[in-house]
């Protein structure tokens, strides 16, 4: 077989070699009653943890869907499942809200 031929054919198998990626862990902290940031973008698999640094405790709520409870200086996190855009508040102080767009790896 030619070389050209040969680099042609670990090209194709390259391409066809499924590439993972890894999953990462995406902070958003809490302070002065606002998550910081309010916007995050996330893969499927990615893991969310928020971090309150508030005298208060607080929570990342979706209607109709999850809650993580953050007591005072804890912190507490999801692993997102699906693409998609997830809307979330503290329940305890509503005007508390952000966003994560989560995208397929």
């Amino acid at each position: 077989m030619s070389t050209v031929r040969l680099r042609a054919l670990g090209l194709l198998l390259c391409s066809l070699t499924p590439i993972s990626a890894k999953a990462e862990t995406l902070r958003v902290t809490i302070e002065r009653m606002a998550f910081s940031p309010a916007e995050i973008s996330a893969k499927v698999g990615d893991t969310i943890e928020w971090v309150n640094k508030d005298a208060f405790a607080h929570t990342a709520t979706v209607k109709g869907g999850w809650e993580v409870m953050l007591p005072v200086k804890k912190s507490g996190s999801i692993t997102v499942e699906k693409a998609g855009t997830i809307n979330y508040y503290c329940r305890f102080h509503p005007n508390m809200k952000g966003r994560i767009t989560v995208t397929r790896p």
